[in-house]
């Protein structure tokens, strides 16, 4: 029944969504993406010159105004009276580690890590110093108080003064039941910004994650590379009561640590991942020291719209991230971290959508583009629209979120990160039909992609959201030569300065096949009356009053 229910829900939505179904094959009404446009902004965008597209730096200010130029040439309005920057005001901490972090034992022993290699060490606070002294160290399970689950890592210690060591990703992973936790499906007690969160709310001194590379979704040097060097926070004058150091120890150094302090870490996990599970004392205190350099600046999403001229009121947002890590350390004597295909590649495919768009007939509704800044950073310029918006969130029927496509080439599958959330999945079902494309859900749900982007914080406010691509069945060489693929990109190119645009090996119909059906999907939706919902055991419902044009 459920299964028939799902396709009268389809049925319902786009028989009733658009004024004309003739209209839904929009490239035959010459309105499609221009694959050569695409091409020039992703070269563009991803160039040496742009530098990394840091937010704060020379190389960001020009990616902004390129967008900016793009933009105004494509017919998009700006979206802020007249302007089409949105200022997001940042804090840059650059904390420097002073030595090693040094780990001391009942017997007088002393453990020293090594920064980087062993360890990371931030802090959010803008200070001038910070640091642990002594700070007790206790193992807190996986770091998480979720009471829908009688759940709560931190029950019963006093938490003054300590330093918390908990696990990555949740309790379900691994497990049986599928409703314990998800299951397989990382919730978002998973991610460590949840993790980080929470350590804020418990008042502890220090929160240290242990690494592993299948639980975190990606390898140590991804942690070394994102959590050394500058860092940037929204600035609003807020973080003084947050933990004052957080960070990442290498899995290896955590097994000694565990194994110096008389405890078995791979015990310890056994029972973390049981309900009743207690913190335990480890006895050896911590000490670690942060000088920082503070830096106040402000990056800028970038905003266009096409009003709808009957609900203007009523949006779509399309999303994506043009910001990536800058110039850091070399690795084969390159420091520029272009991010070709994250996420210059969404932020290219985004502008083709709002050129092919700005073609189309009168919309009902209005359409925002929103490239927004410092999604490496912790999704900061999402979630600064996602609190400042430029239509109001109450009216915004769904947002629309491109990052990391798919550089493989035509895929049969469109894969969507989180499927099951809303029934935009059954709107993109119908358009990846008409591709002769099948729809799958993500197929690493235990990695938490759909927290990791800037869907997220549209989600977090009740706005349904949609993240989706292909590129895990090639259409021609399979699954397997697709998995290959990734896997090489994330062991060798993510967050490096290796990814880079390589137009010899890089096949752009993937790009253009997911754009064109990612305009579709917004030309449906723009054209309706008809609000999209999630789904009743999705935990985002609740955050949506009802709407009266709501499917029924």
């Amino acid at each position: 029944m459920c299964h028939i229910y799902i396709l009268l829900v389809s049925l319902v939505f786009i028989a009733c969504g658009s004024k004309d179904n003739s209209e839904n094959d929009f490239s035959s009404a010459g309105i499609s993406i221009d694959s050569t446009e695409f091409e020039k902004h992703l070269a563009e965008l991803s160039h040496d010159r742009y530098r990394g597209r840091m937010p704060g730096t020379e190389g960001g200010r020009e990616t902004v105004a390129y967008l900016i130029d793009q933009l105004e040439a494509y017919g998009v309005q700006p979206a802020l009276d007249g302007d089409y920057r949105q200022a997001v005001p940042l804090v840059e901490i650059d904390g420097q580690l002073q030595g090693p972090m040094t780990v001391s034992f009942d017997d007088g022993e002393i453990m020293s890590l090594e920064p980087r290699n062993d360890f990371v060490a931030v802090t959010e606070r803008p200070v001038d110093s910070i640091g642990l002294d002594n700070s007790q160290l206790v193992f807190c399970g996986y770091g998480i108080v979720a009471p829908e689950n009688d759940w709560n890592d931190y029950a019963d210690v006093d938490l003054n003064g300590k330093t918390a060591v908990v696990l990555v990703n949740d309790p379900g992973l691994g497990q049986e039941d599928e409703d314990f936790f998800k299951g397989n499906t990382m919730t978002y007690y998973g991610r460590w910004t949840y993790k980080y969160e929470e350590a804020d709310r418990q008042g502890l001194d220090g929160i240290l994650l242990i690494h592993e590379t299948n639980m975190a979704g990606y390898p140590w040097f991804v942690v070394k590379t994102g959590w050394s060097g500058p860092q940037l926070h929204i600035d609003q004058g807020q973080n003084m009561d947050d933990c004052g150091v957080k960070g990442w120890i290498h899995l290896e150094k955590a097994k000694e640590l565990f194994e110096r302090s008389g405890l078995d870490l791979s015990s310890l996990i056994k029972a973390a991942r049981k309900p009743g599970f207690k913190p335990v004392e480890m006895g050896p205190k911590v000490s670690v020291a942060l000088k920082n350099e503070l830096r106040y600046d402000t990056s800028h999403n970038v905003i266009g719209m096409l009003e709808g001229k009957e609900r203007p009121d009523e949006n779509v947002v399309y999303t994506a991230h043009w910001d990536h890590l800058g110039v850091g350390d070399p690795v084969e004597g390159d420091s520029i971290y272009n991010g070709a295909l994250d996420n210059a590649s969404g932020t290219a495919t985004l502008l083709a959508i709002a050129q092919a768009m700005s073609a189309a007939d009168s919309l009902e509704r209005t359409a925002v583009f929103c490239f927004v800044t410092a999604e490496e950073q912790g999704l900061l310029g999402s979630e600064w629209y996602a609190n400042n918006p430029v239509l109001p969130l109450d009216k915004a029927v769904a947002n629309i979120n491109l990052d990391a496509g798919n550089f493989l080439g035509r895929s049969k599958d469109l894969t969507i990160v989180g499927y099951g959330h809303s029934d935009l999945d059954q709107l993109a079902e119908f358009h990846a039909k008409k591709q002769d494309r099948y729809v799958q859900n993500e197929q690493e749900p235990e990695k938490g992609f759909f927290f990791r982007s800037d869907h997220f914080n549209f989600a977090k406010k009740g706005v349904p959201a949609l993240y989706a691509k292909g590129g895990y069945d090639h259409r021609e060489k399979g699954v397997d030569y697709a998995l290959k693929v990734r896997d090489e990109y994330v062991s060798q190119h993510y967050h490096q300065p290796s990814d880079e645009y390589d137009p010899d090996n890089w096949d752009l119909s993937g790009f253009v096949e997911d754009a064109n059906l990612m305009l579709n999907i917004g030309l449906d939706l723009l054209k309706s009356d008809k609000w999209p919902r999630w789904s009743d055991d999705s935990e985002f419902k609740s955050l949506r009053s009802p709407v009266t044009d709501e499917l029924e």
